[in-house]
Formats: structure tokens, C-alpha cells, sequence
């Protein structure tokens, strides 16, 4: 057998895979990683000519709202009257129907006033269900994490909003800040991971004075399952009341500081990994680019 056509089984054997995956309903992201092709060209072209799973495809629904916008401005509606039935822009209402006649009004400028309220209600309760949709599919598309993924993940989270050593200010120690919950349950199951034992975890909060401190020391201790005792004091900052501050209310707990004892060496770890992370990174790019 030829090298050439060796390739060609390679390929239409990889093809197979793919197809078959597809028709499973598993997205393009899910069929790269399955099958470990992070070339986009080859990619697209061994799952070519087989249609996407329903559930990956974004809700279009423009040409509708178009054809019923048309219809409703021949029947004499306004743009907020349309904009009201619909729950579209005006924008784009204007853009489908500028060339239809325009209705003669009819109504008060209160009663104007209050349809082209009611009409933006409308619109942005659409635009809240369009962005929960998108991001449903999004969090559907992770499925589960390998430990490898998470370790990265970690790595990568640590870089962003951990404290890092400088040259001119050696300080090679593990700690981590963040008001996110989310960001925080991440990196605790990263601690989980790499086996840091809880004895070596300390904590401490940091919010407005005018904050409910207890209440906010209590849900980060219930968060990262630790007693309070294990909490050192609270830093509390001073409200400027020339500042107008926005993380007020119940859902303000300020940040939570997580330190690492004896961290040095697991300092070391994260940034040799994170080095390596960019460095396969731009491989990557390069790969993907030939």
C-alpha cells in the first residue's frame, strides 16, 4: 500500500468516526476532543455533509417576526405597538416594515407613552430568555471534567487571580482572592485535586464595614466547608460616602482571601505549569495554522 493511499484509509476511517459521532448528537467541540483533531479544517471536513444535532443550532426566528411585523404594519399597527405583540427592537421593526405606509395615529401621548413602555418590558424580557438560552447550551456542552482539565483550569484560574512572585519582590506562596462563589468552589476543588490538606488552608474575608459581616463570614465558611475558627480577622474597608457603591444588599459577602501554608513549592508547580500551558498553546496555534 502507497503512502498516499494509506493516508486516504486514515482519513476515511477517521470520517467514520466522526460521522458516526455526529449523528450521536455530539457537537463539533466534543467530536475534536473524542477524537483529538484540533485542526479546524480537518475537522469540518470529516463530518461534511452531515447536518448538526438540533441542539446545537442558536434559535433564529428573524424571518417570522419579520413576515408577522409586515403583516401587523399593514394592519395599521405603530412601532411600539408592534414592538409590544413581538418583543423585538424598534430598529429592527423599522428595518422590515419602513417601506409600508404608515398608520394614522390615534392616541394620546400618555397612552403612547405607556405602549411604548410596555413594549420595552417586552423586549427585555425576550432578551433575558435569548441570553438563558445561550448560555443553557453552553453549560450542556460541557458535560464532565477529566481530573487533566481541571488541573489546567486550576492553573490557569490561579494566574489570573492569585498572587504571583516578582523579581524584585520574592514571595513564593499560594493565595488566592475572589468575591465570584463560582471562581471559588473551582479552586477549592483544585486544592481537592492536588491533595493540599485542609490543616493547611487559611482564610479571611475583606468587606465594606456596612456590610452584613457576620452573615457574609458564615456563607464563605459554609462555601469552602470550613469552620470559622479556621477564619482569621475580617478586613474591613471604609465607605467613602462620596462614592456611589453598587455591591450593596443581601447578595454582597465581599471577598474571600484563601491562603496556603508552606506553599513554596506548590507556587513553583503552578507557574512551571502555566508556562507550559502558554507554551502548548502557541503550538497549537501553529498546528492549527498549517
Amino acid at each position: 500500500m502507497t503512502s498516499e493511499t494509506s493516508r486516504y484509509a486514515d482519513f476515511e476511517s477517521l470520517r467514520e468516526q466522526a460521522l458516526a459521532l455526529r449523528r450521536e448528537g455530539l457537537s463539533l467541540r466534543q467530536i475534536r476532543d473524542r477524537l483529538q483533531v484540533y485542526n479546524n479544517d480537518m475537522l469540518h471536513r470529516l463530518v461534511k455533509g452531515e447536518p448538526p444535532p438540533d441542539w446545537t443550532k442558536r434559535p433564529n426566528a428573524k424571518d417570522d417576526l419579520r413576515d408577522r411585523a409586515r403583516e401587523l404594519r399593514a394592519q395599521g399597527m405603530t412601532y411600539d405597538q408592534i414592538q409590544l405583540e413581538l418583543g423585538c427592537s424598534k430598529s429592527s421593526i423599522s428595518l422590515w416594515v419602513r417601506d409600508l405606509p404608515k398608520p394614522e395615529r390615534k392616541r394620546t401621548p400618555e397612552e403612547a407613552s405607556e405602549i411604548a413602555r410596555r413594549g420595552w418590558e417586552v423586549t427585555l424580557r425576550r432578551r433575558e430568555e435569548e441570553r438563558q438560552r445561550t448560555k443553557q447550551a453552553a453549560a450542556s456542552e460541557i458535560g464532565t471534567m477529566t481530573a487533566r482539565e481541571l488541573f489546567l483550569v486550576g492553573v490557569g484560574l490561579y494566574w489570573a487571580e492569585g498572587t504571583k512572585d516578582k523579581p524584585y519582590a520574592r514571595r513564593e506562596r499560594v493565595a488566592f482572592v475572589n468575591s465570584d462563589s463560582g471562581l471559588v468552589k473551582v479552586f477549592v476543588a483544585w486544592l481537592d485535586l492536588l491533595g493540599v490538606e485542609r490543616d493547611r488552608r487559611t482564610y479571611h474575608v475583606m468587606i465594606h464595614e456596612s456590610a452584613d459581616v457576620p452573615a457574609a463570614e458564615q456563607y464563605w465558611a459554609d462555601l469552602v466547608g470550613a469552620e470559622l475558627a479556621s477564619f482569621g480577622k475580617t478586613t474591613l474597608k471604609r465607605h467613602n460616602p462620596r462614592t456611589a457603591r453598587r455591591n450593596v444588599g443581601g447578595e454582597y459577602r465581599g471577598c474571600l482571601v484563601i491562603h496556603i501554608r508552606r506553599s513554596a513549592d506548590l507556587y513553583r508547580r503552578i507557574e512551571g505549569a502555566w508556562c507550559g500551558i502558554v507554551g502548548a498553546a502557541s503550538a497549537a496555534v501553529r498546528e492549527n495554522r498549517t
